[in-house]
């Protein structure tokens, strides 16, 4: 379980899981809007890392980011950080 700590959101960890196939298999907020974070996870899980980013990042609720968008940021540094280890 990757776990990345969110900067400008309610939420404050977004906890997930990528498979070897960079398909997201598992999504948990810890904190913020429960229902609609719930909602998203649903929506993200099973879907390419690449597609999520393109439609997450950028997404702005306040403070200039949003909890989608802090998804985004945790998903491109689990990338770079991937493509760092040589993995």
């Amino acid at each position: 379980m990757q776990i990345y700590n969110t900067t400008g959101t309610c939420a404050r960890q977004i906890l997930f899981r990528v498979d070897e196939n960079d398909v997201i298999s598992d999504v948990k907020f810890v904190g913020g809007c429960s229902g609609n974070l719930q909602g998203i996870a649903k929506l993200v899980e099973g879907q390419k890392i690449d597609d999520v980013i393109s439609r997450l990042q950028g997404i702005v609720c306040r403070m200039g980011t949003s909890c989608p968008d802090q998804l985004a940021k945790a998903l491109i540094k689990y990338k770079k950080d991937k493509a760092a280890s040589g993995s």
